[in-house]
């Protein structure tokens, strides 16, 4: 379901914008060019040095270093005062960023999520005990500290794990394990990448490393929206897992997602409300991930923003729906826009992983822009971009994405190949 699409915006009062907390710069430019004048961007200054987008104005974005809670705070604060306007909400899109957001809403008094519900979201394994504590569905899980007691959790379970970070993202740093050896080599691989990424925002705090049980059936993605002790039902994608690479490398995404469990849509909704409630958050447009197994949901990860990836891009093709835009409204309180359920022929949002580590040379599409599925093409690299594959490095190996129309979404995993074997990522 999701918002229809058309709805006019509530003008914001004058000289008020919503401050958007250290997001990237190709999402910046979106927000620029779909919300002129309604933004101002607190940003990383890494980011700025290697976007390739062009800057926001002067009185658009204030760089800093956004591991600095209290500079942060007070460089804003001047900022405010020196441009002469004020803050009509708070939005972030990143899961490092969140935590500075979370304290900029409270110096500024504005609506946003706890600083502890979003230390809670970003400790899975914290998350976890408070959903098992609401009656929630999710994989056993256990906290590490050794190669011995990884072991001892795979034989308790006597079944495949997943070892991972707690604070970690994505498929970064994850394992499946079906063997006490695999607990061993793994729990050392996730050490030592936990080490070089000392200086990294979400791992800058020795994150503990946590063992789950590895859950079956088919894994979802989902966006809602909490308030006013309601839960609202966005959109609802099924992953595509990539068939190479690391464990749970999402390859893309299927709008609309075929729903094979017996659940009416009042029951959902509860269960979304309660995964955000036991964590503490009481407002927020969330991001969900969870499996189906048979006819039971199993909560996997919460986040406090809409989903990333090519999502933005497949939602906008697919319904019109801007979800960058609709989560700057709902930071300034505007009430939600009728809602409708998601219909029409699939599409899928496919992500670029390159195959191959080196310099950027090429991005060959020849052959992929003569196939009738294609619906949009996005490349986020230019020539130049360094790749360096996992587990080195589990960003820069996406060079892009894809939005097709599938001839039968029943074999997305297939159609998948065959699409993605059409473009040949020239690296030297």
């Amino acid at each position: 379901m999701h918002p229809s699409s058309g709805t006019s915006l509530r003008p914001l009062p004058f000289n008020h914008k919503v401050l958007v907390v250290g997001t990237t710069a190709d999402y910046i430019d979106w927000i620029r060019r779909t919300c002129p004048g309604e933004a101002f961007f607190l940003t990383d200054s890494q980011v700025r040095r290697t976007a390739a987008e062009p800057p926001p104005a002067p009185d658009e974005e204030l760089q800093c270093d956004l591991s600095r809670h209290r500079q942060a705070c007070h460089l804003t604060e001047q900022y405010l005062v020196a441009h002469c306007f004020a803050l009509a909400g708070i939005a972030c899109f990143d899961c490092e960023s969140m935590e500075l957001a979370a304290v900029l809403a409270e110096h500024f008094q504005l609506p946003y999520p706890t600083v502890q519900a979003i230390r809670i979201c970003r400790d899975k394994f914290q998350a976890k005990k408070n959903w098992q504590q609401y009656g929630l569905n999710t994989p056993p899980a256990a906290i590490v500290d050794s190669q011995k007691s990884a072991e001892r959790f795979f034989n308790q379970l006597n079944q495949p794990i997943v070892l991972k970070p707690s604070s970690g993202s994505g498929s970064e740093l994850v394992f499946v394990c079906d063997n006490t050896t695999a607990c061993r080599q793994n729990y050392r691989l996730i050490r030592q990448g936990l080490d070089r990424r000392q200086t990294h925002r979400l791992y800058s705090e020795s994150p503990r490393i946590m063992a789950e049980g590895l859950a079956a059936g088919q894994e979802y993605s989902c966006d809602f929206a909490v308030r006013h002790g309601r839960a609202h039902l966005i959109r609802m994608t099924r992953k595509i897992k990539a068939l190479t690479g690391p464990f749970g490398t999402t390859q893309g995404y299927l709008l609309p997602a075929r729903w094979p469990v017996k659940m009416d849509i009042q029951t959902f909704n509860r269960t979304l409300l309660k995964s955000a409630l036991a964590i503490g958050i009481e407002e927020g447009i969330c991001m969900l991930d969870f499996m189906i197994d048979g006819n039971r949901m199993v909560l996997l990860e919460l986040a406090p923003r809409p989903g990333g990836d090519c999502l933005p891009h497949l939602l906008r093709c697919a319904q019109g729906l801007d979800m960058l835009r609709l989560q700057l409204e709902f930071s300034r309180q505007t009430p939600l826009p009728p809602l409708q359920g998601i219909s029409g022929p699939p599409l899928a949002g496919l992500r670029l992983l390159s195959r191959r580590s080196g310099i950027l040379k090429h991005i060959h599409t020849e052959a992929l822009q003569k196939d009738p599925r294609l619906r949009e093409f996005h490349l986020i690299r230019k020539p130049g971009h360094r790749i360096a594959l996992p587990p080195e490095d589990y960003d820069s190996w996406l060079v892009g994405y894809i939005i097709v129309a599938p001839h039968d979404s029943s074999d997305m995993e297939t159609q998948c190949r065959e699409l993605l074997d059409k473009i040949h990522v020239e690296v030297i």
